[in-house]
């Protein structure tokens, strides 16, 4: 593979610049953002895969929806088509005063090029054209790229697009670049992710405000109430205490409580919840969590009875649970808890399925050999606690592909918060091994 190593080298200055050339464009495509920089990035995408040696380079559009990207080169004569997948929009910055640099201008620390996108998921386009590239634009299988606009609102219109550009995007094989690694310097293969339902609840005790000294006692307010209500969704030991949900088993492998806690940031003296391995209370046993709540600022808090609060919950599901099955036992659960009598409302939200691939086969065979020259160490079969609607979506459409679940990303890349980053030299190493796969694929 030295002739592979060589070329990754020679072309990775230009690929890092046209990564950067990305994350300096902010293509949010959250509702209230402006869509132009969506657009700008699709342009900026379409430039590179043109550039790279892709042929038949075009942005797809549909009525409303955010543009993505498409350009394809032809298998030799029997060789399989791979599809290789990335998206190029981003999470919204957050406060920007978190950030040790601006968001969307890349900046390298410490080996890690810092900026929104800069691992989720510009990064994935950019290992697609590294591999491209490190075979002169001439791999020996037949490539298709698809860059999607609207991953990180949930792929919405995904199942559109699938069904209009259907024999446009058939392969074989589905290199899916937007999952994590299990650790620096250390790839994954995931396996396994997560699906996800949610809700907003809100609670109502009062038809009007009223003032908490004349009338505090007798009735509750709604936030005390939301409160109570809230906790009802774990048991002491802190497991979800939805009923009827599923729970499935995994590989502890080697993960301890100091590394996860590390990873995390999480607090000392913070103890851990639920029971089980780490890495199934990830990856495989259903979590509930609180995202956020609307009730008065502390700052603006007057001496008053709160008359209705509303939380979202959040509730991510192990594999083989049905959406509209959990999402039925999380409104039931608090429909059926409200204290004190108080009048709870339910509203259902967003829903993704989770998804679990047989990783076995001549294909994911030859992804292990590609990771294990590539990144010079074994991969690790992992799952991924996240929920990715569009894998699901895939195997859907194209139900005899095989699906490989890989990306740039590591467990501090900090993808969706303040200082997202991507650690180059585990990027330099992705590059080659997905150059290799084509290979391994060919043959």
């Amino acid at each position: 593979m030295d002739d592979l190593r060589a070329a990754i080298d020679e072309h990775l200055p230009r690929v890092r610049g046209d990564l950067e050339r990305l994350i300096r464009i902010p293509s949010v495509a959250f509702p209230g953002f402006d869509p132009g920089p969506v657009r700008e990035s699709a342009v900026a995408t379409a430039e590179i895969l043109e550039a790279s040696g892709l042929g038949a380079v075009r942005i797809l559009e549909l009525d409303g929806i955010p543009p993505a990207v498409f350009g394809e080169r032809p298998a030799p004569d029997g060789a399989p088509t791979v599809l290789l997948y990335a998206h190029h929009d981003v999470q919204p910055p957050g406060d920007e005063a978190e950030w040790d640099s601006p968001p969307f201008d890349p900046t390298e620390r410490d080996g890690r090029l810092y900026g929104r996108g800069s691992c989720d998921d510009k990064a994935g386009i950019a290992m697609h054209q590294a591999a491209v590239l490190a075979h002169d634009a001439a791999p020996p299988v037949g490539i298709k790229v698809f860059v999607e606009g609207e991953e990180e609102v949930g792929s919405p219109n995904l199942d559109r697009f699938l069904a209009r550009f259907r024999e446009d995007l058939a392969a074989d094989v589905i290199v899916l670049a937007d999952a994590t690694n299990w650790r620096a310097g250390v790839p994954g293969l995931t396996t396994k992710l997560r699906g996800l339902v949610d809700c907003e609840v809100e609670v109502r005790t009062l038809d009007h405000a009223i003032h908490s000294g004349m009338y505090g006692g007798p009735f509750p307010d709604a936030l005390t109430t939301l409160c109570r209500l809230l906790a009802t969704l774990h048991d002491d030991r802190g497991n979800v205490a939805i009923e009827g949900l599923r729970s499935g088993t995994t590989d502890p492998l080697d993960l301890t409580e100091a590394e996860l806690r590390e990873q995390a940031g999480v607090l000392d003296g913070v103890h851990q919840i639920g029971e089980g391995a780490l890495t199934e209370r990830l990856w495989t046993r259903p979590s509930v969590s609180v995202l956020g709540i609307d009730a008065p600022r502390v700052r603006e808090a007057g001496n008053v009875l709160v008359p209705a609060a509303r939380a979202k919950v959040s509730l991510r599901l192990a594999a083989g649970e049905e959406p509209n099955v959990a999402m039925a036992a999380l409104v039931g659960h608090l429909e059926a808890n409200a204290p004190w009598g108080a009048r709870v409302t339910v509203t259902p939200g967003a829903s993704a399925w989770p998804f679990a691939v047989d990783a076995r086969g001549p294909i994911f065979d030859a992804a292990r050999r590609a990771f294990r020259e590539g990144w010079g160490t074994d991969p690790v079969d992992i799952g991924a606690g996240g929920s990715i609607p569009f894998v699901k979506a895939f195997a859907d459409a194209f139900p005899e592909a095989a699906i490989l679940l890989v990306g740039a990303e590591d467990p501090d890349g900090r993808a969706h918060g303040a200082n997202e980053s991507l650690l180059l030299e585990d990027f330099r190493k992705g590059c080659l091994a997905e150059a290799i796969l084509l290979r391994e694929l060919a043959g």
